[in-house]
């Protein structure tokens, strides 16, 4: 889990949720924090090296700010990304992990959501070799191509 402390309340939040829901499903978090560039490369040479296996980047006005450049190095590690709002996915990012393995959107965990959505980047999934179901496609609010 990528956060920014520079964003308390929204970062203190997003930890206490992310933590009790890892202990319900015994899931393992890492808690990994950035407020610059700099630091959001460190935080993905720290993920490429210790093996993470999928992303979630906790809501920051910052982050949205750089979501070309976290969407980018998400792809560039081949590590499942989601993220806490659409703009992502439009810039590359993709909302893949469990909905690739056949999870509903609606069922997996997210904060305050009171809509969901699924939109899947077909060109970044392609380019990251991925296969996506076509029922998967089929379900999805929007692909781009």
């Amino acid at each position: 889990m990528l956060v920014n402390p520079a964003d308390v309340a929204s970062t203190e939040i997003t930890v206490r949720d992310a933590k009790a829901a890892a202990l319900a499903t015994g899931l393992q978090i890492q808690i990994l924090h950035a407020n610059t560039g700099r630091e959001i490369d460190s935080a993905f040479e720290s993920m490429a090296r210790d093996g993470y296996e999928v992303l979630f980047v906790g809501a920051s006005p910052y982050f949205a700010g750089r979501r070309v450049q976290l969407a980018q190095l998400a792809a560039f590690n081949h590590l499942p990304a989601t993220y806490s709002n659409r703009e992502y996915v439009d810039v590359g990012g993709r909302y893949a992990g469990r909905i690739l393995k056949g999870a509903k959107p609606a069922d997996l965990p997210v904060v305050q959501a009171s809509k969901f959505e699924l939109v899947i980047n077909a060109a970044t999934a392609r380019m990251l070799g991925l296969t996506v179901p076509d029922k998967l496609l089929a379900l999805a609010d929007e692909v781009i191509e």
